[in-house]
């Protein structure tokens, strides 16, 4: 288990998040909530596996990239570890058109397992959860695909032609090249302003044209404003913001 993890608490929800060595993923993090109440989910480019438990029973969800922010609302006393994909790994077994802004809950097979790929798996904890992911591997229920990686960061395969390039990259994201640089961007941004950064700071570093540009683009990709994000003064908690830099 890849070390350098990191907590952070705030009213109601305690996270803790860690980097992790597969080449699959981005990274892993776990929560538990001591009451209720609103949050915002971010969006989001990557592929998510979730396992939660709520009340003595165990789930399994499969979160599709998030276009823009939402609404969302987290139950007293539940507990959950999700494993967040890097761009470019996917399930091939599941429509990830379909999983564009939605998830699928896979069927529970017993108390302690779900069906997956014609198999029972047994739920990931936070702790097993890069052992879980090299099994999914084997099985061929986790794939990744060069292809993104490549063109994300501007390289073309000499074997591919444009075309093909861009159906491979939409296959393995469900997104196209330019969704997932905004979303990249946007997120990037959140965490300058949130670490200290000023707007300037943030327009400049993050590649945007100017403040309403900013402005524009944390309202749909995030739901809160640059001030809103710097004064932390909100009704609503934001959802997991993993470190992020743009993509080169």
């Amino acid at each position: 288990m890849a070390a350098s993890a990191s907590q952070r608490t705030q009213t109601g929800i305690i996270f803790e998040k860690r980097s992790s060595d597969s080449p699959y993923v981005e990274s892993i993090w776990r929560s538990h909530s001591e009451d209720s109440g609103p949050f915002i989910s971010l969006a989001l480019n990557r592929i998510q596996m979730v396992a939660w438990n709520q009340h003595g029973k165990t789930f399994f969800t499969v979160r599709g990239p998030e276009t823009k922010a939402t609404p969302a609302f987290y139950p007293t006393h539940s507990d959950y570890v999700g494993i967040v994909l890097k761009c470019g790994a996917f399930m091939p077994q599941l429509p990830l058109a379909q999983l564009i802004d939605s998830a699928i809950t896979l069927p529970d097979a017993t108390s302690g397992s779900f069906w997956l790929h014609g198999s029972t798996w047994h739920y990931p904890t936070y702790d097993n959860a890069d052992t879980f992911v090299e099994r999914l591997v084997r099985a061929g229920a986790l794939d990744f695909d060069t292809v993104v990686d490549a063109t994300l960061r501007g390289r073309q395969n000499a074997d591919l032609s444009p075309r093909s390039a861009q159906r491979r990259f939409l296959r393995a994201t469900g997104l196209t090249h330019s969704a997932i640089r905004q979303i990249e961007r946007a997120r990037y941004a959140t965490n300058l302003l949130r670490q200290g950064a000023t707007i300037f700071d943030a327009v400049y570093q993050a590649g945007y044209f100017d403040q309403p540009h900013l402005t524009r683009a944390l309202r749909y990709f995030v739901g809160q404003t640059p001030a809103q994000l710097m004064g932390r003064r909100t009704p609503e908690h934001l959802s997991f913001l993993y470190k992020t830099s743009p993509f080169d």
